[in-house]
């Protein structure tokens, strides 16, 4: 018998069959393995270039900026008068501001975030002063003050007391920015030399 003959019926065997298989399978899997490495070394090869050429453009632009900035400043210092007095005052106020605007910041954000609390959506925002516009701009604010008085009587228990709630907390704000703004606890000092 020749050798092709034999090997006929051993190649139709079920178990030669899954190996043949199994082979083919991880011979498929193993191209699909590399070719995604391969797309994976090539996207972080361009994500290295785009890094690299935005680093570059920042550092060309920084020196740009920071010169621009620089003309503007001794320009604005060269003026005088009142002017030159309220750029002055602006330019030494600018970093209390920012400073204390970031601090504002986190604040809220804290407070959205412990509080559950979502802004409202653009849609609501606009609806609402959108009215109030149209109210305030046809003079139907002004114009019945009987309407105003409804809404004050119309007012719950529940509302009240918010409300009462909410000023206690605005007093109590007040009064402790009025203690740390004197650094004490009582009043101001008064002049003892202007008595009549």
């Amino acid at each position: 018998m020749a050798p092709s003959s034999l090997a006929r019926p051993m190649l139709r065997s079920p178990a030669l069959r899954q190996l043949a298989f199994r082979r083919f399978e991880s011979s498929a899997a193993n191209k699909a393995t590399e070719a995604a490495k391969e797309t994976a070394g090539k996207a972080k090869e361009y994500q290295a270039k785009a890094a690299q050429g935005l680093s570059r453009v920042a550092g060309a632009a920084g020196p740009a900026i920071a010169g621009a900035a620089r003309g503007l400043t001794s320009a604005l210092s060269k003026v005088g008068g009142r002017t030159g007095k309220l750029i002055s005052f602006i330019e030494k106020q600018t970093p209390q501001v920012v400073y204390y605007g970031k601090v504002a910041l986190e604040t809220g954000k804290i407070v959205f975030h412990a509080q559950k609390m979502s802004p409202p959506s653009l849609a609501t925002f606009q609806s609402y002063y959108q009215s109030l516009w149209q109210s305030i701009r046809s003079g139907a604010i002004l114009r019945s003050p009987q309407n105003l008085i409804q809404q004050v009587r119309s007012l719950t228990p529940g509302q009240l007391v918010t409300g009462g709630v909410v000023f206690a907390e605005c007093l109590g704000f007040f009064t402790v920015g009025e203690m740390i703004g004197r650094f004490k606890l009582v009043g101001y000092r008064g002049e003892t030399a202007s008595h009549h």
